[in-house]
């Protein structure tokens, strides 16, 4: 049961075959049309999320007005699409279904972060580095340029295996707990760091409580993700599970964040390779150096992980 029906709040929690037919309508939507556009884009909530914390909370503002920021751009999201939600399960179901699978589709975004990196494979195949790096820099706030090639396949490895949680697995994890309100809430607390949550002069005030604030809603859905990633491992052939947990337990806390280093160990360890970021971290340092062979093996593993995921989110919502 999800915890915003506790509260009999049907509008935002109907009953499970509603709310899984929204989530998978809205899964549906995110394969077919992966990519906004016009005014598709314009009012998408990630796009204006970014937008309005920005214009808030500018370079060299205050921790204080950092936190304001968060909150109104944050609130002022989530009362519109709540009342959207509500006006449109007083008209019909159904149309509550199409608002819901809209939510859905805007806040877990699975697809574009594959087709992005299966552009950087394409991409290092031809041997087109300029074209791989600039995909790359799509995905990772790093300067690509400085990197080898090696750094940059690792840079591609980690962001897919961050950005599974953060545009994926964690969204689902709280449309599970609350309901579609709760995947957005999700996705504009990440979209929030994002935008403000650099440790640049400009920004390691104003983006303080945007960071921590990522960093507690991922907690729990980082792990559940390392967790699935080494079952998808020891499902797949050519995938050493025992090896995935191993680093997963060894390097998880390489990182600087407290999330990002789970799924990237679980990575790192069922393929075998080494990821770095030179001077900050490095993960499973005993691995091979990660090659561009090495990006349709760790898509592989994250499409496995991302249904079992989805099958999992799924079996809790029905009993």
């Amino acid at each position: 049961m999800q915890l915003c029906s506790l509260a009999g709040v049907h509008w935002l929690c109907p009953d499970a075959r509603l709310l899984l037919a929204s989530l998978a309508l809205g899964l549906l939507l995110d394969r077919l049309y992966p990519w906004h556009s016009g005014l598709l884009l314009a009012i998408h909530p990630v796009r204006t999320t970014y937008v309005l914390a920005l214009r808030l909370a500018p370079p060299g503002s205050s921790r204080a007005r950092g936190v304001i920021a968060w909150f109104v751009v944050v609130a002022g999201h989530l009362a519109i699409y709540s009342f959207a939600l509500y006006v449109a399960w007083m008209v019909s179901p159904l149309v509550w279904l199409a608002i819901a699978a809209y939510i859905v589709k805007v806040s877990c975004p699975l697809y574009p972060l594959f087709d992005v990196v299966e552009k950087i494979r394409k991409c290092m195949y031809s041997g087109d580095w300029v074209c791989a790096r600039r995909y790359t820099q799509w995905i990772v706030r790093r300067d690509v340029a400085k990197l080898d090639e090696k750094h940059v396949v690792s840079a591609a490895l980690e962001s897919l295996a961050e950005s599974l949680v953060d545009g994926y697995t964690s969204p689902i994890t709280y449309y599970v707990l609350f309901g579609p309100i709760g995947s957005l809430f999700q996705r504009l607390v990440n979209t929030m760091d994002s935008a403000l949550g650099y440790k640049t002069p400009e920004y390691i005030e104003a983006g303080w409580f945007s960071a921590r604030m990522d960093d507690l809603i991922n907690y729990l859905p980082a792990r559940l993700t390392a967790l699935t990633m080494i079952a998808a491992a020891l499902a797949l052939p050519g995938f050493d599970a025992g090896r995935a947990w191993r680093v997963w337990r060894r390097w998880a806390s390489a990182t600087e964040s407290p999330n990002a280093g789970h799924p990237m160990a679980a990575l790192a360890g069922a393929l075998g390779v080494w990821l770095e970021k030179p001077g900050h971290y490095v993960i499973n340092p005993e691995g091979v150096d990660p090659e561009p062979g090495d990006l349709p093996r760790g898509l592989k593993l994250a499409r496995v992980a991302a249904l079992l995921y989805t099958v999992g989110a799924a079996a809790l919502l029905l009993f």
